[in-house]
């Protein structure tokens, strides 16, 4: 792969705009002799705001920005980190922002009207895995006289939720109610938390919109609430919450201060599972169509580069994102899980190769299987309140997903020589959807086609057209 020079941050507009001319210009004079080039004569939008949260994997935005992806396509794009994830949605919609790192269940939830109502589509997946469920120290120590020891003496990970249904028992008889948090209710951290405290017995509560309650607590063993990622570690320590489920680097900053460990990992939950997207505007797209397939062609790019040559890149990259306009957090914590590495507690670092994938297994691909799997959580907590046929999940996944958009993006990376064929799917047999999925924690099979009896085939959660009471 080809390697650039840094873009410098905030180009000033009259440097852009002597840039965009030369670049123009280069352009017009190879137009005539290769097809490429010609077309990114055609973007339509060339300065560009994108938004995102400070979390380790906004790095493919970082990365696209500073080794020059972005301007190859002939884009000037300003990267600006946003308060929360409401914001950040609410900026792309308005138009203030024009895209974002997004949750990938922000796009879906956007567009069936869970929250704000509004047609957001993603042509880009920015990664697998990447979160953790972490507790305080003070239920780690009650969890540790319940769980299996290895001859280290060290807990034997993953940790099952049947452990903490142990703990969560001991609060009830006291009368206490045992709290965690998540970042927002479409989240990917949302889901992999309910499901992993479902697995073990636990009901992590429902949703009940009709009836005006968006809490998520009818019936709870476990009150959830939504906390910003950032202030994740701070709220634990204040005593808010009992726990977490975050991406990172907030779990390992809870290790690094000393305040909380974590006992799983979502790559435990759900191998492999898709966790943010890039997300835009469907009228955005279709008016910069141009624009959108050049800022999926350098996303690529930039998720290849992070995962080439068995992550040889990940060291620079954690430090380029360690700086206060990106994650702003210490380089050696976002080391800890983006060199293949996970400490549970100080002094305890095992092996996680793929806790942060951005690249390989076709990771950037978007999948109607990925987004028909958000689907069933939200209907399997009452977030999506009432009973939809197969054919309706069907329909919102190829609505919002949109792999199509990639492939155009992919195959005139292959055809400029910056991309083999053989890292994408085969485009001419891909149908978006993937094999049935095994690895998830409770072991109950995953087929994104038949998404109604995946859902009634999971012990807790609404099943068929029951809703909640």
């Amino acid at each position: 792969m080809k390697q650039h020079l840094k873009t410098k941050a905030r180009v000033l507009p009259t440097a852009r705009l002597a840039r965009g001319l030369l670049t123009t210009a280069v352009i017009a004079a190879f137009a005539v002799g290769t097809p490429a080039m010609a077309a990114k004569a055609k973007v339509e939008k060339p300065d560009l705001k994108f938004g995102f949260i400070k979390l380790t994997d906004m790095v493919p935005l970082a990365v696209a920005y500073e080794k020059g992806y972005f301007e190859d396509e002939g884009l000037f794009v300003t990267l600006e980190a946003q308060a929360n994830w409401k914001v950040l949605l609410d900026r792309v919609i308005s138009g203030e922002l024009d895209g974002a790192h997004m949750l990938a269940g922000q796009p879906i939830g956007a567009t069936i009207g869970y929250g704000t109502k509004a047609d957001v589509i993603t042509a880009f997946s920015m990664d697998l895995n990447g979160n953790a469920i972490t507790v305080s120290n003070a239920v780690m120590a009650k969890l540790k006289a319940k769980l299996a020891k290895q001859p280290d003496g060290k807990p034997v990970h993953p940790v099952k939720a049947e452990a903490l249904k142990a703990v969560v028992d001991d609060y009830k008889k006291e009368g206490k109610p045992f709290k965690m948090g998540m970042v927002f209710p479409v989240s990917t951290h949302n889901y992999e938390l309910r499901y992993w405290l479902a697995s073990g017995g636990l009901n992590p509560g429902y949703y009940a919109p009709l009836k005006g309650d968006t809490a998520g607590n009818v019936g709870a063993d476990v009150l959830i609430s939504v906390t910003p990622p950032p202030q994740m570690p701070a709220t634990m320590e204040a005593g808010t919450i009992d726990g977490y489920c975050v991406g990172e680097p907030w779990n390992q900053q809870a290790v690094f201060k000393g305040i909380g460990a974590p006992v799983i990992t979502d790559y435990e939950i759900q191998k492999n599972n898709p966790e943010k997207v890039f997300g835009v505007t469907q009228q955005w797209n279709d008016k910069y169509p141009n624009t959108h397939k050049a800022v999926v062609k350098a996303m690529i790019r930039a998720a290849y580069w992070l995962d080439a040559e068995n992550n040889k890149n990940r060291k620079e990259a954690s430090k380029m994102i360690s700086k206060s306009n990106y994650v702003g957090a210490d380089v050696n914590v976002i080391d800890n899980s983006m060199t293949g590495t996970f400490e549970y507690e100080k002094g305890d670092v095992r092996s996680v190769p793929d806790f942060n994938v951005f690249f390989r297994y076709n990771a950037t691909y978007p999948y109607y299987s990925d987004a028909i799997w958000y689907l069933t959580q939200m209907r399997r907590w009452g977030q999506i309140p009432e009973f939809k046929p197969d054919s309706w999940y069907k329909d919102m996944a190829k609505k919002v997903y949109r792999p199509d958009i990639y492939a155009v993006a992919a195959k005139e990376l292959i055809a400029e020589g910056k991309m083999k064929a053989s890292d994408f799917p085969d485009f001419d047999k891909e149908t978006g959807f993937k094999p049935v999925q095994k690895d998830f924690i409770d072991g109950v099979p995953y087929d994104g086609s038949k998404p109604n009896a995946y859902i009634d085939s999971l012990k807790i959660g609404l099943k068929g057209k029951a809703t909640v009471k």
